[in-house]
């Protein structure tokens, strides 16, 4: 096992492809294991301020976490607008 990840052969094709070194390779399949496993709240709230940040606003905001829900690797459940806003404000 490399890094905290358990299976071996995706650092194993990361490296090759890559030409990275194991040790590398593991790193960053690591860190995009890690992205992918935030959970839902967590990924809201953090999308969230970074749009606020940009200027943008609700109305703009959560139909656009909404979609990017839904393309999200591992998908999250649906939710509603309204549920996005629990998850931010409470």
């Amino acid at each position: 096992m490399m890094a905290d990840v358990p299976d071996t052969e995706i650092v194993d094709r990361v490296a090759a492809s890559t030409g990275l070194p194991p040790g590398v390779a593991a790193r960053v399949v690591d860190d995009v294991l890690a992205f992918y496993r935030t959970p839902t709240e967590a990924y809201v709230r953090r999308r969230h301020t970074e749009l606020q940040a940009e200027g943008r606003k609700n109305p703009e905001i959560f139909p656009l976490i909404a979609a990017e829900l839904r393309g999200r690797l591992v998908a999250a459940p649906a939710l509603s607008e309204r549920q996005l806003r629990r998850i931010v404000y409470s």
